[in-house]
């Protein structure tokens, strides 16, 4: 297709044009765009996207921090940039350890990075967590499919069993970032 997102730019430079383009194709259709992504996408274009998305969230949250709100951007950003990269690194050990190496690390991180960046632009607004996080599952879902090749079955696998990896894992962080405010031992 000339106007998709493989025939766009033969390069790996990240442009406002290929962002804008990825936006549409993945809002209007998500099973098109992931299946049309390049084999060797590389890192530069999904990390692109997800930060360019991520500024906005960022910028747009400062409507609702108080305190202080340059301490609260710098935790926003933080956790909208690395989130993507934890919940690919855990796709990535549950995919290896139950199908073995089906994708690069670098295909699997363009699925979420793209699903996680779209889904940030309606994330700040309060309450919308409820329709962005499910929204973004069913986007990384529908790429972990059309983009790398899982059936259903293995999507929703990979998905189920590295989000309870997170989820283990932030809390079992809870005792200790709790000892490091001084709590008691």
């Amino acid at each position: 297709m000339v106007n998709g997102i493989s025939g766009m730019e033969r390069n790996n430079r990240f442009t406002f044009s290929f962002y804008f383009l990825a936006l549409q194709r993945v809002l209007g259709a998500p099973r098109l765009f992931f299946s049309e992504l390049p084999v060797e996408m590389g890192f530069q274009k999904p990390f692109g996207f997800l930060l360019v998305s991520s500024l906005f969230y960022t910028a747009a949250s400062l409507t609702h921090l108080h305190g202080r709100p340059w301490l609260g951007a710098a935790i926003l950003l933080f956790n909208a940039l690395a989130m993507p990269f934890i919940t690919a690194g855990a796709g990535f050990m549950v995919m290896i350890l139950t199908m073995g190496r089906q994708v690069t690390f670098e295909r699997l991180f363009a699925v979420y990075a793209f699903s996680s960046g779209v889904v940030l632009l309606a994330a700040w607004i309060p309450l919308f967590v409820y329709v962005t996080e499910p929204w973004k599952w069913v986007l990384v879902g529908i790429g972990m499919i059309k983009g790398c090749g899982f059936k259903w079955t293995q999507a929703v696998m990979v998905i189920g069993l590295s989000v309870l990896i997170v989820v283990l894992f932030f809390w079992s962080l809870g005792p200790v970032i709790y000892r490091l405010k001084g709590g008691p031992a």
